[in-house]
């Protein structure tokens, strides 16, 4: 018999509108800000990646989604940004190195949620190619035809979507080790 045949998996579970009352949150700003720029970039990084693969007639779609809504996530990380000066940010716990890794995993997410829609927008604009928001604004480009920069600018914006994702499955996994193998309120402070 195993010795851990005895211990109920479930016993430290606790009931999520339980945790979610007795956990000090973030800021409903923070919450709802967090949700929607996480949900753009799992909608926008994969439209990136997936342009390669289009055929020609489909291609310029798939780029003026991805470009839109990369416009979209900058201002709103502008935005998240400006939220985290003012917005009150709940105690975090964990060891020293734990509060070290979590904040350096979120500032680098937030530096290159920032440099990486910055990068993309100025190469549209540094290969001679307008914006058009979601096909119906014009958005004024910041650079003139520049093909020396603009593949310097392609790279920026690249080489940020893969850190990008490198941190992004660093969150997901310290999300997990907190709600999983830990079992404690962490995740409950964001939702």
């Amino acid at each position: 018999m195993s010795k851990f045949s005895d211990v109920n998996l479930f016993s430290q579970a606790v009931c999520p509108s339980d945790a979610i009352n007795s956990v000090h949150r973030y800021a409903a700003t923070s919450r709802i800000i967090h949700w929607v720029v996480a949900a753009l970039v799992l909608v926008t990084w994969p439209l990136g990646l997936v342009i390669q693969f289009t055929r020609n007639e489909v291609s310029l779609g798939f780029y003026m989604l991805h470009e839109s809504f990369g416009f979209l996530l900058l201002w709103l990380m502008l935005l998240r940004v400006g939220n985290k000066m003012i917005a009150k940010t709940p105690h975090h716990e964990g060891s020293a190195f734990e509060r070290f890794a979590a904040s350096t995993v979120h500032g680098l997410l937030y530096l290159l949620l920032i440099v990486m829609p910055v990068s993309g927008f100025l190469a549209i604009s540094a290969h001679g190619f307008p914006l058009v928001w979601f096909g119906l604004v014009p958005i004024w480009g910041p650079l003139d035809k520049s093909p020396d920069i603009a593949g310097i600018l392609s790279m920026v914006h690249t080489w940020s979507a893969w850190v990008v994702l490198l941190l992004f499955a660093l969150h997901i996994g310290a999300v997990l080790l907190h709600h999983v193998i830990k079992r404690d309120n962490t995740l409950y402070r964001i939702l």
